[in-house]
């Protein structure tokens, strides 16, 4: 095959735009286009903080964590100073709609002791009771007309006997059973037998002392029955409510006696009594 012959398999160079019946040109070779530059090592641009704003956020959370264990130091030492100082931190837990004071029998108090304070708690609660329902009884007879001092005086029975019967005696016999401390267990005994005996005479209820129908007791519930019977069955049943708590009241005052002496408090608070009247003395 000479030179002068075409190649059959090289490419044409065909313009798009001749006319359909015109010869074609002279055939070239389409040069090739040049490769595209790529370097494999180059590194994308993409923004980041610089090493001066990563020192200065690492030294920010190192300052945040020291402070945060240094409060956590301080903390413990706090709680430490409070448990050797004997003082129990108490979180209202009772009632449990209306949380007042800190009540949780079964995991504070020894199983032995319990029974007596569950009962205990029982004079308490039936001390509520019982001023309730004086309220109750003298509010129907000053509205039948014996006036409104008694109510008065039921309400002021009310708001001073049940917070201090709580303040006094529930919750001093309620850490004497938690510490087993001699000297709780004489301050309850004490401020109990005043309970005791208000009991006593609120059954009564002689007109002496406080205003004769502002307490329901056996004397104003047979004065009042005469005059109306409906006020009468009140005072009737609010007599009742006393008596039976008087008797519930003496018999924890006899357990937690028996328990105070077999235990072996009454020497220790004794022994406690007269040290503290040396020291007195000195």
């Amino acid at each position: 095959m000479s030179s002068n012959e075409s190649n059959p398999f090289a490419d044409e160079e065909v313009n798009p735009f001749a006319n359909p019946g015109s010869v074609p040109p002279a055939t070239s070779k389409l040069s090739p286009l040049p490769p595209e530059p790529y370097d494999r090592g180059a590194t994308i641009d993409i923004p980041l903080d610089s090493t001066k704003d990563l020192k200065a956020k690492e030294k920010e959370l190192q300052a945040k964590e020291a402070d945060l264990k240094r409060r956590e130091h301080e903390l413990k030492r706090k709680e430490d100073a409070i448990a050797r100082a004997g003082i129990v931190i108490e979180e209202k837990n009772w009632p449990p709609f209306f949380p007042i004071i800190h009540h949780d029998i079964a995991n504070e108090i020894p199983i032995h002791l319990q029974k007596m304070q569950y009962v205990a708690f029982t004079t308490l609660l039936g001390l509520v009771v019982c001023l309730f329902w004086n309220i109750v009884a003298v509010t129907i007879a000053w509205i039948k007309g014996e006036g409104p001092t008694i109510w008065f005086l039921g309400i002021i029975y009310f708001i001073s006997g049940v917070p201090g019967a709580y303040v006094l005696w529930y919750r001093p016999l309620y850490r004497a059973m938690r510490t087993d401390s001699a000297l709780k267990f004489g301050w309850f005994f004490l401020c109990y037998m005043v309970h005791i005996g208000f009991c006593v005479f609120a059954a009564v209820a002689p007109p002496i002392i406080f205003k004769g129908k502002s307490l329901t007791g056996i004397l104003p519930a047979i004065d009042v029955l005469g005059d109306n019977a409906l006020v009468g069955i009140f005072y009737f049943i609010g007599f009742g409510f006393f008596c039976l708590e008087s008797l519930v009241s003496i018999w924890v005052i006899q357990q937690v006696y028996m328990y105070f002496r077999g235990s072996g408090k009454a020497v220790e608070m004794r022994r406690e009594a007269a040290r503290g009247t040396m020291m007195a003395a000195l």
